[in-house]
This record gives structure tokens, sequence and C-alpha cells, in this order.
């Protein structure tokens, strides 16, 4: 199993994980150098593959999180993260010598981070080797890419916002992760095929849909750089694949650990570096954060990694806060979708780092066969709706009783981790609260799947060809065919079912008959055990027309019990800086049960369905 740890970059600390190789020979380790942004939580579970392999072929490995990313420390808004990213490498290769004993170290680089494994290479005479897979090779490239991908989803929520291409200190946020303006200006004077050609071995891994390093790998070839070049299938799945459908490159694996071995095999016998280091029982790290405004401030938290579960290994962080503060709340967040513990675009670590602040204690926990934690026997990797998933809810619920004097417990996630939260609170877990972030469905089977059309799509198409309905441009694609009629029509009879069975219900419920699957009943249920529901919607969300379809009145005879928050101008999973401070402050407010609440709850639905 691999070992989490901490070390020293500068005067930060960097999150990551270690693979020892069971039997190490030759003295080379590999250094992973992952990609930017929502690629990284894409291919978080190939990242850990490589390193499985790699550990398997014996040869042992680190990945870890740039400073800023993932579970590392913050990094100052303001900084060159290029500049920082690359001695985030540097440190990993003398953590990997440190803790492995090994001499030299190869870097194996994703999208951008294969652009920092090349540059740090240039600093590190302990690197042997670069593999390479979809390089960034010109820096100004990339940022017109990144920009083209903001551009584009800001336009889907929002039209108007698009045309507003950066923030006024000329930063960048694509997809919930910043490029600071220095950042931005040092990609844009980077390019590899400019530069002087790395001296080490070279393996380039090209996607069979999009090779980009053709050209560059040639130029190299032909200054005498020891190299390989392949075009291989799997990047897309790999790295721009929602993670829940993502798939594990297994051949751009294989053609990796072979040339690591060919690499090894070439290496001085019986080269060696220092006795490696005992591996270590406990590792935490202590963090002084940043203010909203990016300045440090004196607050600080600890964070440790923790493993708990019985049938099965569970992988979470734990944020503590001050060992003075005795209030004994906390708090677990749930997976979104198959991201891992970090949550959608990075948004878990902030809040449990902010609500440690104000004095409580937060898991941010891997489901089984998600992110870090292992999978069950018989299982899937990657299931967003694991059927034991209470389970694991009810694993740490018991470790955080154990090890901690909790009084007051809240589950809280975005999405499908809003579901598992709901789903925790009716199977009776021992909560006080729940916080439902834009839950897309109350309800789930064994043998659904994702892909299929789910009751919120349902009911949100609906809605949007009702208002299209008086628009020149459908009836003009409805006549020419673009518009499939069946399709239209199946969906509206769908959702006048979906519309009679809710208004049964309710006869149901008012005749105290109780039906199976009702969301009603349920919220009263849970109500009646003391528990609160706080859901927080972003406006538009199909999930307010679903929960007054589901709900019906049993919602408002809730009252204070059961609160609903809608959030203007945000997308699903709060991708964007300022709605997201927003969410942190309503989750917040009802986290110290706030005297002010919002609206009766009947009146808002029917102000936002």
């Amino acid at each position: 199993m691999a070992e989490a740890l901490y070390f020293d970059s500068g005067t930060q600390r960097l999150f990551g994980w270690l693979h020892r190789a069971d039997a190490a020979t030759g003295g080379v380790g590999l250094v992973i150098c992952k990609p930017f942004g929502y690629e990284s939580i894409c291919a978080h579970r190939s990242l850990r593959s490589f390193a499985e392999a790699s550990a398997a072929a014996g040869i042992p490995a680190l990945r870890f999180d740039y400073l800023g990313t993932g579970d590392s420390a913050d990094i100052e808004p303001r900084a060159d993260q290029l500049a920082a990213w690359t001695r985030d490498v540097a440190a990993a290769v003398a953590e990997l010598q440190r803790q492995t004993g090994v001499e030299r170290v190869c870097l194996l680089g994703v999208r951008l981070g294969a652009l920092l494994a090349t540059l740090a290479a240039r600093e590190c005479q302990a690197v042997v080797g670069l593999a390479l897979i979809s390089p960034v090779i010109s820096g100004r490239r990339y940022v017109r890419e990144m920009r083209t991908t903001r551009l584009a989803s800001m336009g889907m929520h929002n039209p108007e916002a698009s045309t507003n291409a950066g923030a006024d200190d000329g930063s960048m946020e694509v997809s919930g992760f910043l490029f600071s303006a220095a950042t931005l200006a040092s990609l844009a004077s980077v390019d590899l095929k400019s530069d002087a050609a790395p001296s080490q071995k070279m393996l380039i891994v090209d996607g069979s849909s999009m090779p980009v390093a053709r050209a560059w790998a040639t130029q190299l070839q032909e200054a005498g750089v020891p190299m390989r070049y392949s075009v291989l299938p799997g990047l897309i799945e790999m790295l721009m694949t929602a993670p829940q459908l993502a798939a594990v490159p297994k051949e751009m694996i294989a053609a990796t650990c072979d040339w690591l071995g060919e690499v090894r095999s070439a290496a001085p016998a019986g080269a060696g570096g220092a006795a490696p280091a005992p591996a270590q029982a406990a590792v935490t790290q202590q963090l002084l954060l940043l203010s909203d405004e990016g300045t440090s401030r004196e607050a600080s938290v600890t964070e440790r990694p923790v493993w708990f579960g019985t049938d099965v290994a569970l992988f979470g962080i734990v944020t503590e806060p001050r060992p003075s503060d005795n209030r004994r709340r906390a708090i677990i967040l749930l997976n979104a979708g198959a991201d891992f513990h970090i949550g959608a675009s990075g948004i878990y670590v902030g809040l449990a780092r902010y609500w440690a602040t104000l004095g409580f204690l937060v898991l941010r926990m891997d489901f089984a066969g998600i992110g870090d934690s292992a999978t069950r026997p018989g299982r899937a990797d990657q299931e967003v709706f694991p059927p034991a998933a209470v389970d694991d809810m009810r694993a740490a619920l018991e470790w955080m009783s154990a090890h901690h004097e909790i009084r007051d417990f809240t589950l809280c996630g975005v999405c499908s981790g809003a579901y598992h939260a709901l789903r925790g609170a009716a199977a009776a877990l021992p909560v006080n609260r729940v916080m439902l972030v834009n839950p897309q469905n109350f309800f789930w089977k064994e043998g659904m799947t994702i892909t299929g059309m789910q009751v919120a799509e349902l009911v949100s198409n609906v809605s949007v060809y009702r208002q299209r309905f008086f628009f020149a441009d459908t009836w003009k694609r409805l006549l020419t065919g673009d518009i499939n009629v069946g399709y239209v029509i199946m969906l509206y009879l769908r959702r006048a079912l979906l519309t009679l069975e809710s208004a049964g219900r309710e006869a149901a419920r008012r005749l105290r008959i109780r039906l199976p699957s009702d969301l009603g009943w349920e919220l009263e249920e849970i109500a009646a055990r003391g528990i609160d529901v706080v859901f927080v919607f972003s406006r538009g969300e199909p999930g307010v027309g679903l929960l007054k379809l589901q709900g019906g009145s049993s919602v408002g005879r809730l009252g204070e019990q059961c609160r609903v928050h809608i959030i203007d101008n945000a997308d699903h999973v709060f991708s964007k800086a300022a709605p997201r401070a927003v969410l942190r402050k309503i989750l917040s407010d009802e986290l110290f049960s706030a005297t002010e609440r919002v609206a009766p709850i009947g009146a808002r639905l029917e102000r936002s369905a």
C-alpha cells in the first residue's frame, strides 16, 4: 500500500504518495508530475496506476501535489506558479532519494506536468530520464487553450460574462483553478522548441486522437537526443473524460514501464544513493492559511491523512482546529461524482481549512473505489453510487467518534455527494444535519447508469424546450429535421407521467399511506429524528424542480428543519470564485445555526422552480 506523506519545498509543505518497490534494483526511481486543474482530477486514478505499475516493476515512485493544489499547502495568489511548481518537482526528486535511497530519478510528466518536468530536469543532476505524455511545448499556446476553455465554460453558463477574458488583476480562473498574472507571463515566455534540447534519455508519448509533439520529437532526434516517440490510445479517456467515466491508459502505462526498465538496465552496476529513510507511522502538516485577499493570517490548522474502515481500506484527510478549541463539531465531505477528496474544482480543501479555523473537525473522505481508497472485491472503480456508501459513511463516523470527542456531526456533499448525505440521514446514521449542494437525484437503484437520462435531466430538458418554443430557430430546426420530434414527444409524456405520479404521492401522503421511494416521507422521517436538512442550489439547477415534484408539501411542513438556498450566477460545481464565496458563507451560517433564515420554503420553491 502507498504511504501518504508531507515533505518540504522551500518554506512550504507538499503532500504526496510514496509507492515503495518490493524489490527495488538498479537505484532508479520515478517522480510523477501531474497535469493542471480539471485534467489532474480526471487523471488522478490513472496516475495512481502509473505509480503502482512502476513499483510493481521494482522502481519506487512518488506522486505529489504542487503548492496550492490538491492536499498541499496554499500558495500566495500572486506568486509565479510555474517557478514554484518547478521547484516542487526538484523537492520531490530529493524526497524520493531520501525516502528510498535511489541515486537516479526519472520524471513522468503529463501535459503541463511534462513542461514542469522538462524545466526541473535542467536543475536536477539526479534526473536521468524524462517520460512526457502529451507535453505542453509552447506555454503561449497552452495559455490560449486555457483561455478558450474558460470562455467556452463561461459562455455556456452566462453568455454575457464570456466577453471578460480575465480578472482585474490579470489572473485567469479555469474550471475553478487559478493561474496568476505572473504565471501567465512566465508561460508566455516558454517554448521548448526554442530551448536547448534536454540531455536526459526521453520517451515522448502522444495520444492517438491528438498528437501534439511529433515535430518536437523529430527535432530532438535530429539533435541527437536518445529518445523514443510513440503514439498510443487513451489520452482523451484519461485526461479529458469525467472521472466516473475515465479509463486507465493501459498501453501508455506498459510503454512507460518498458522504457523505465531500459533506463534502469543502462544504469551503472552497483550504483546507489544514501540508505533509505524509515517509513513514517504518522504524518501531519501545520498550515498557515491565506486570507481571501491572499495575505497571510494568524489562523493555522493541522492536516493529517487517515485510514479507516474494516472490510475495505478507506482514505481521507482530516483537517483539525487548534487543540485549544473544544467545540467538538465535525463535518464529513463526500465525493462529488468520482472526483477524489479535494472535491470538484478543489472546493472541499478550501471549505475544510476555513471551517477548521472556526473550530470544526473536517474529514474529506473517499468512498471505496474512488480516489485513494481501496476498491471492494467484486466492485468496479469509480462508482458514483456505490451500494455500500452508507457503510463507508458509518465507518467514517465510527472512526471520528473513536478518535475525537464529537458531539455534533454534519454530512455535506456536492451533486452525488449530496445524494449520499441524504441516504445517510435516511439510513438513520447518527448525524445532526445534512447539507445538500445541487443534488440531481434522490433515489438510485442498482443497475441504473449515469449515462442514462435521469429524472432531473427530464425536468430540465422540458423547461429548455418550453423556453425555446417561440424561437424562430427552433421551428427552422424542427422543419429541417434537426430536432428529433419523437424524442421531444417522449420527453413531454414522461414529464406528464412524473407530474401525475407526484400528485398521486401527494394524495397518498395526506391519507398517511406510505409509498416506496417517497422523498416527502423520507424528509419527514429525517426531521422527526431531529436532523436538519439544508438544500443549496445554483439558480436554474433541475434539482430545484425535482425537489418540488418529489418532496411536495412535506418540504413546506418541515419549516425551519428543511431550508433551501438559491445562489445566482453559479454553475453546477461552483467553478467560479464569487459563487464559491457565497456558498461558503451560506454553509458556514447554517453550521452556526444562524438566527436569520431564508424565506418560507414553499414560497421559495414556487419562485425558483
